[in-house]
């Protein structure tokens, strides 16, 4: 394979992402582009690379999902190579195959091996082949069919999209007499999010732990694996809190995990960054997916290998050769800050953050494209950044993630930084009795148990402190219950009895 010098790369992503991709590629003396919908004029991914393209208007359809738009950007900006960093287009092969037809570096996986592996039934068909477990399961959505399967091996089944993920197009499914709704939702939410109605029937596992292993293959047949992450607390089948390395695996379990995940990568000819995804029930485990792109929750492999996977993806696309690398040290685990309201079904949240004060210390790392200003509207995902936390062993860094949470303040967009404070906080999490039920199981009804109205107490400090002017011109007309401060007037005429500090009375 010819060794190839990328000096300018598109980032095809926003938000932290993005930003996360482009400090990498400014440290190793890459040039950068960054794409944006009028929505993101201002997000700090935009300002942070060397040039920036408007790909079209806020709808993700026209614009960070516009593949011939995004190539253009591409083509007009001479850039090398095309990070897709994760969601959107990661993991569309017909992106990628577009890049390569354009000339492109694609930072990642071939179109064909990301088509065959990012199908659910075609990556079943390439495990079982290189002797890795799945779970029983069959391709269909006939009635009869999925009635037969259930009578095999009962109830409960999972109905899953054969295509994509994310929880999209998933629906546990209990007894017969909501079989045919369930088939009739799952395709049809498939259909909406990857535009494949198609399919997946599994036997449902009882209380399974959601293990990963990060891989990373060369194009010369080189691959290799950095290790497991145990990423079971999720709430509606996403990812929440993830921690590496997966508490109370046996090694041997481990071990046999790995050799599957290499053995599969080898089979399916996998190149860059890739993640094999498994269930875990005692000593047995069982084929999930693999997620051709970088994922997530990856820093949590990076504290721990002291590597950099963006980094390694660029080398990789260079036509580098992969390594062995160090045993990992310590334990490393990341929350997933969302603008949701846990109190209110997770509710999605809106409105301007007003002010940011990021967690630091030994072994705290804060990955976020937030800054105060940010607007955080209703148009993408509602993550707003990533705490991850090292340490010596998972006490030292649990307990280093509950101090970060507690320091941790965003104000101006409800979000889940108290709620995953509770959760790390538990006796529960501090004895990784770990399932993918986690949620239900310990925090299904959380309420925070404040007394006071934490968002009129941050409406009355900025108003305090003078700020609120500045703060209500940017997001007239907002209103306290969605995070925002309300009107131009301030809350200090408006709370009737309004006391900062609980009544010892």
């Amino acid at each position: 394979m010819t060794k190839r010098t990328i000096k300018k790369l598109l980032v095809a992503n926003r938000g932290e992402i993005a930003l996360r991709i482009i400090r990498t590629a400014k440290t190793l003396g890459i040039k950068t582009v960054a794409i944006y919908s009028e929505a993101d004029a201002q997000s700090l991914h935009v300002a942070a690379a060397d040039e920036a393209r408007l790909v079209g208007p806020a709808e993700a359809a026209k614009s960070y999902l516009n593949i011939d738009t995004v190539v253009a950007a591409a083509r007009e900006t001479n850039a090398d190579a095309i990070h897709p960093g994760y969601g959107f287009l990661s993991e569309r092969p017909e992106f990628a195959r577009a890049v390569a037809d354009a000339g492109i570096i694609f930072v990642g996986p071939r179109a064909d091996v990301m088509a065959a592996l990012g199908d659910k039934v075609s990556a079943r068909k390439i495990a079982a082949a290189a002797g890795v477990p799945v779970v029983p399961g069959v391709e269909t959505s006939e009635i009869k069919a999925v009635r037969g399967f259930a009578a095999e091996h009962g109830y409960p089944i999972l109905v899953k999209a054969a295509a994509g993920g994310g929880g999209r197009g998933m629906r546990v499914v209990a007894e017969d007499k909501s079989l045919e709704s369930a088939l009739e939702a799952a395709s049809h939410e498939a259909l909406a999010a990857f535009g494949d109605g198609r399919v997946f029937i599994e036997k449902y596992l009882a209380r399974p732990r959601h293990v990963e292993i990060q891989i990373l293959g060369d194009e010369h047949g080189g691959v290799i694996a950095l290790g497991e992450r145990d990423c079971s607390i999720q709430r509606r089948h996403q990812k929440i809190i993830e921690e590496s390395p997966a508490p109370g695996l046996a090694d041997a379990t481990r071990a046999k995990m790995i050799a599957a995940a290499l053995s599969l990568a080898r089979a399916a000819g996998y190149t860059n960054a890739g993640t094999a995804e498994f269930m875990v029930e005692g000593d047995k485990f069982y084929f999930l997916e693999i997620n051709a792109r970088l994922q997530v929750e990856h820093p949590v492999t990076e504290l721990r290998y002291g590597v950099d996977l963006v980094a390694a993806q660029l080398a990789v696309a260079n036509g580098g050769c992969v390594s062995e690398l160090p045993a990992p040290r310590g334990a490393a685990i990341e929350c997933r800050i969302y603008a949701e309201d846990a109190e209110h079904d997770f509710r999605p949240a809106i409105g301007t953050v007003l002010h940011l004060n990021m967690p630091t210390g030994p072994g705290v790392r804060f990955d976020s494209h937030m800054a105060p200003g940010a607007v955080v509207g209703a148009w993408y995902d509602g993550m707003l950044g990533k705490l991850i936390c090292y340490g010596e062993d998972r006490e030292q860094a649990r307990t280093r993630m509950v101090a970060a949470l507690d320091e941790f303040t965003l104000l101006g967009v409800t979000n889940t930084a108290a709620y995953l404070r509770e959760i790390v906080a538990s006796e529960a999490y501090r004895k990784a009795d770990l399932s993918t039920h986690f949620i239900e199981e310990h925090f299904k009804n959380w309420r925070s148990g404040s007394e006071s109205d934490d968002a009129a107490i941050v409406a009355a400090a900025m108003a305090a402190a003078g700020t609120l002017g500045a703060a209500t011109a940017s997001s007239p007309g907002a209103s306290i219950n969605d995070g925002r401060v309300a009107g131009d007037r301030s809350p200090w005429s408006e709370l009737s009895g309004f006391e900062l500090w609980k009544s010892s009375r």
